[in-house]
């Protein structure tokens, strides 16, 4: 099975890389279109800014490439971010494969919940799925995030910070997850696992 990281100016692809690696999975990063059309599974994650990312991958051609795929998909944190319509973070277009439009936390409510949302968390399972079993139902995963993606028609999982946001998302080939399941222990493990089996 081939496996293709996506590589863009938004960090942490290393540490999925390793990630991959420690359940078994060797995965090549890269930006060639022609190698992320040949793999099997696609990676998408990141960390950084909405806008600087998206001018990136648009400038790249990435964009029309990664909606364009019909091989499994994984989005991870802004990589679930780029995949939805829209983001408050330097107000820019996305790629619209979610009907979601990403918001930036407001903690003026609760002014001691701190921003950003940072640390673990708890997913509740809110439609039945391949990425994510019922016996994650509860599970403890690790966030860092300023923006979420409100629950919509495409949310799998939730969690509550402050809000009721998508901890993961789903529509067709595509998958993501608003949490770092590289980050993210035995249960980060068993959600790659399950990605790379679909």
């Amino acid at each position: 099975m081939s496996v293709a990281i996506v590589k863009y100016n938004a960090g942490n692809v290393f540490s999925v890389k390793c990630a991959l690696q420690r359940i078994g999975v060797e995965a090549v990063i890269t930006d060639d279109f022609e190698a992320l059309r040949r793999a099997d599974k696609v990676v998408f994650p990141g960390v950084g800014e909405a806008s600087t990312a998206m001018h990136f991958l648009r400038e790249k051609g990435l964009d029309e490439v990664i909606k364009s795929l019909s091989q499994p998909v994984l989005g991870i944190c802004i990589g679930l971010q780029l995949l939805c319509r829209s983001s408050e973070e330097g107000n820019v277009a996305c790629m619209g494969v979610f009907d979601a439009d990403i918001k930036r936390f407001s903690n003026d409510a609760c002014p001691s919940l701190k921003i950003p949302h940072m640390g673990w968390n708890t997913i509740e399972l809110s439609a039945a799925n391949r990425l994510l079993p019922e016996a994650l139902r509860e599970a403890y995963v690790y966030y860092v995030h300023s923006y979420y993606a409100p629950v919509c028609a495409h949310t799998i999982a939730t969690t509550h910070y402050i809000t009721p946001f998508s901890a993961a998302l789903h529509h067709r080939n595509f998958y993501a997850t608003q949490f770092h399941p590289e980050k993210s222990g035995d249960v980060g493990e068993t959600i790659l696992k399950q990605f790379m089996a679909l």
